[in-house]
């Protein structure tokens, strides 16, 4: 690939990721802002959820056999009038669910395909490479709650709009990027489904991912919304979310993406779940600020590696379909939201009293990925032989 288009690619790709981490803190930064009670909370997560778990599905086969671009302009669009849409809802219920439904059917078609041009740029250091441009989803996760709390004092309105103009900007981009189509070599076939399904590795892999993003979607959602149960300020509770956890996860995959060229993906994802399971049960036993922001920082470094790695890992043992197998790991994980956002919010109580114990859902889904991960290798290791 010519160095200059190679560039272009990064810059695409780099603008995508960040779009992405602004729309993943968007709910939980948003959700003060609603005035719904725990339930209804859970409800909008689910249908988000919900969104990115249909656009997950079909945006595999769509990349793999009509190529990058057109699911990520497709993608770009649907954040973009679900952005526009959310400041006219009038905080109406039905209406608030169904665009966060419409962002995430967006949310879940560019996940996938941005991460499908990163993982094309250089196959070679896949891992590396996956976790460097996922910074940018660090970033824009941090810059979400900040901007929102310290340059626009919470005004839900704001935030929606300039994302939106992100979003359309980014939108842009990608339109007069040059970005290479589907070479039919790893496209997806329906004669193939059978030993694609038939693989146990995908569904380790599915089974990793899912436990996972409950765990950091859990945190996207809950956290401010949790420290202002404790009694914190609303703006310092972002704050910590964003100084905190997304600035963990912005560092430690800088550091990451260097630890990838020397250590083995499976290694180094089991190493994170072990971290993550201590820090997710210590960010929940702290109300004081420093110590709550010191917790959930280096939750997030112990975050930072899983979601691209594992996705490096599906992109080494797929070298056919491969987009397609990308997207079944990845709604697997949106099933984790799923799953994990109702059973948050009903336990948390109309009020969000109970939200604490419910959190601890968290450290369980990271103790059993140490467990996921363990029968991960050896089948791992079979197919690489």
């Amino acid at each position: 690939m010519a160095q200059g288009k190679s560039t272009q690619l990064i810059i695409a790709a780099v603008l995508a990721i960040f779009v992405y981490g602004v729309v993943a803190a968007m709910l939980g930064t948003l959700l003060p802002s609603f005035n719904l009670s725990g339930e209804q909370n859970g409800s909008v997560a689910l249908s988000q959820a919900l969104g990115l778990i249909l656009a997950s599905l079909a945006a595999g086969p769509l990349v793999d056999n009509k190529g990058k671009k057109i699911a990520l302009l497709l993608a770009l669009l649907l954040i973009a009038l679900a952005l526009f849409g959310l400041p006219n809802s009038g905080g109406d219920y039905d209406k608030i669910r169904l665009l966060m439904f419409v962002l995430g059917l967006g949310g879940g078609t560019l996940v996938t395909a941005a991460n499908m041009l990163v993982s094309d740029i250089d196959a070679s250091r896949r891992g590396s490479v996956l976790n460097f441009l996922n910074l940018f989803f660090g970033l824009g996760g941090m810059a979400t709650p900040l901007i929102s709390s310290n340059l626009l004092d919470n005004d839900a309105v704001k935030l929606c709009y300039l994302t939106a103009a992100l979003t359309a900007v980014t939108l842009i981009v990608h339109f007069t990027t040059a970005v290479p189509g589907p070479t039919g070599e790893r496209g997806f076939k329906m004669s193939e489904v059978g030993s694609l399904l038939g693989n146990p590795a995908l569904w380790l892999l599915s089974a990793f991912l899912c436990l996972y993003v409950a765990c950091e979607v859990g945190v996207w959602n809950w956290l401010v919304k949790y420290l202002i149960t404790l009694g914190m300020a609303e703006s310092a509770a972002k704050n910590i979310l964003g100084w905190g956890f997304a600035f963990g996860l912005l560092i430690g995959r800088v550091v990451v993406s260097r630890i990838l060229t020397k250590v083995a993906a499976p290694t180094v994802t089991l190493w994170a779940a072990v971290l993550m399971t201590v820090t997710t049960y210590g960010m929940l036993q702290s109300g004081d600020p420093t110590v709550a922001a010191a917790a959930v920082f280096l939750g997030g470094m112990a975050m930072a590696p899983v979601f691209p790695t594992t996705l490096a890992m599906v992109g080494d043992t797929f070298t056919r379909a491969t987009a397609t197998a990308m997207g079944i790991v990845i709604t697997f994980g949106w099933i984790g939201l799923a799953a994990s956002s109702p059973i948050i919010g009903a336990v948390s109580g109309a009020d969000s009293s109970n939200l604490k114990n419910a959190l601890l859902l968290l450290p369980a889904c990271s103790a059993l990925m140490v467990l996921v991960n363990l029968v991960l290798r050896p089948v791992l290791s079979r197919n690489r032989a």
